[in-house]
C-alpha cells in the first residue's frame, strides 16, 4: 500500500505542476480533468498524513514508555498508546477506500426506492426505521435529499418510499445497499416476545443525466389521476392531485400523490418514470452485470436477503462478504460506514480478480 500511495503523491505534484502551466489554463478540458484528479489526489495525501502521524506518535510514546520510570506519567503513555492504537485501522480503511480508483458515476444523483416485502405491518415499520437510516447517512455525508413519492401503512411505517439523493459519491457508496434486507427483531405488539423475520427490498436507480437521453413519446404514454390517500384509506385532499403513469411500450409504471399539486406530482412521476426506463435500457445493454435491478431487489422473500438486521444480538450482517458488525444501534441512526466502506473495497477487489 505504501509504495502505491508514494507513486500517486508524486503525481500529486506533477499534476500541481501542470496546472500551474499557461497551457493548461487555456485548455477549459484539460484544466477541470487536472482539477478533479488533484482534488481526488490530495484527499488521499490528507489520508495518509493522518496515518502516517498516528503511526509516528505511538513510535514516540513507544521510546518515551520503555524510557520512562514513573508509574503515573507510565500509566498516561499507556493509555494514549491504546488510544491511538484504535485509531489506525479507522485510518487505514479511510485509505484504502481513497486507493480505489474513482468511477465517473460516483457522485451522480441517485433514486432509492424502498418497498415492504414479507411480514406484514412488521415489514412496512422496517421500511420506516431504514428511511430514517438513510436520511441520517445522507445527512452526515451533507448529501441533498428530496422525497419524490411515499405510500404510509395503517399501522405506522410505509408500504413504500422513494426519494433522490444528491451528492459527493453518492452512488459510489449506496450502489451495495441495493437488495432484500432481512430483520429479525420482537415487534411491538408480540405479547409473547416473539422474535419475528420480515424483509423489505431495496433498489438503486441512476438518475438519467443529459447526455444519456430517454426519449418518451406522450402517446406512448397512460396518465391516471386519483385522490392520494393515506394511512387507512383516509383521502390526503379531496382533489384528483394523485398521478399515475404507465409507459405503454416498457410496462414501467411510476407514481406520485406527495404533493397537493396535480402538476408537481406528474413531474416526479415522470422523473421516476424515465430514471426506471433508463436503469431496464441499461439492463438490456450490459445483462451479465450483476447490478442488474431485478436481481437487485428479488422478490422481497425473507431467503432472498444480502443483509440481516439482528435486534436482540445487536448485529448487522451484509452476507455478501460475511461481514458482520456488532453496532446495529448506531447503524440504524445513519452510522453506516463499517458496512459501505468495506462492499465499495470489497467488490472493487473482486472486479480486479476477474
Amino acid at each position: 500500500m505504501e509504495k502505491k500511495i508514494l507513486l500517486l503523491l508524486q503525481r500529486l505534484q506533477e499534476v500541481e505542476n501542470q496546472l500551474g502551466q499557461p497551457q493548461t489554463l487555456s485548455d477549459q478540458k484539460l484544466y477541470k480533468k487536472l482539477t478533479q484528479e488533484h482534488a481526488y489526489l490530495s484527499q488521499i495525501k490528507e489520508a495518509w498524513n493522518k496515518y502516517s502521524s498516528l503511526q509516528k506518535q505511538i513510535e514516540e510514546d513507544g521510546r518515551l514508555l520503555a524510557e520512562e520510570s514513573d508509574p503515573e506519567l507510565l500509566k498516561m503513555l499507556q493509555d494514549e498508546i491504546a488510544k491511538l492504537q484504535k485509531k489506525i485501522p479507522m485510518a487505514a480503511a479511510e485509505l484504502e477506500l481513497l486507493l480505489i480508483p474513482p468511477d465517473p458515476r460516483d457522485s451522480r444523483n441517485i433514486i432509492v426506492e424502498i418497498r415492504a416485502g414479507t411480514g406484514g405491518d412488521e415489514a412496512a415499520l422496517f421500511v420506516g426505521d431504514c428511511v430514517r437510516m438513510y436520511k441520517n447517512y445522507a445527512a452526515a455525508k451533507g448529501w441533498h435529499l428530496e422525497t419524490l413519492s411515499y405510500t404510509e401503512s395503517e399501522k405506522g411505517g410505509f408500504k413504500e418510499y422513494i426519494m433522490v439523493l444528491s451528492g459527493k459519491n453518492v452512488f459510489r457508496l449506496m450502489q451495495y445497499e441495493a437488495g432484500t434486507h432481512r430483520v429479525q427483531r420482537v415487534p411491538a405488539t408480540e405479547a409473547q416476545g416473539r422474535i419475528h423475520t420480515s424483509a423489505i427490498t431495496v433498489a438503486i436507480l441512476l438518475e438519467p443525466e443529459e447526455e444519456e437521453k430517454v426519449i418518451i413519446h406522450e402517446g406512448d404514454l397512460r396518465i391516471e389521476t386519483y385522490r392520494a390517500s393515506g394511512a387507512g384509506g383516509q383521502h390526503v385532499n379531496v382533489t384528483d392531485s394523485a398521478v399515475r403513469i404507465t409507459h405503454i411500450p416498457t410496462g414501467v409504471v411510476s407514481a406520485c400523490q406527495e404533493e397537493r399539486s396535480q402538476h408537481k406530482n406528474k413531474e416526479k412521476a415522470m422523473r421516476l418514470l424515465k430514471a426506471k426506463i433508463a436503469e431496464k435500457m441499461r439492463e438490456e445493454q450490459h445483462k451479465e452485470i450483476s447490478s442488474l435491478r431485478s436481481s437487485q431487489i428479488g422478490s422481497g422473500d425473507r431467503s432472498e436477503r444480502i443483509r440481516t438486521y439482528n435486534f436482540p444480538q445487536n448485529r448487522i450482517t451484509d452476507h455478501r462478504i460475511d461481514l458482520s458488525v456488532y453496532k446495529l444501534d448506531r447503524v440504524m441512526e445513519g452510522d453506516l460506514d463499517d458496512i459501505t466502506g468495506p462492499l465499495v473495497a470489497r467488490f472493487y477487489q473482486k472486479q480486479l480478480a476477474s
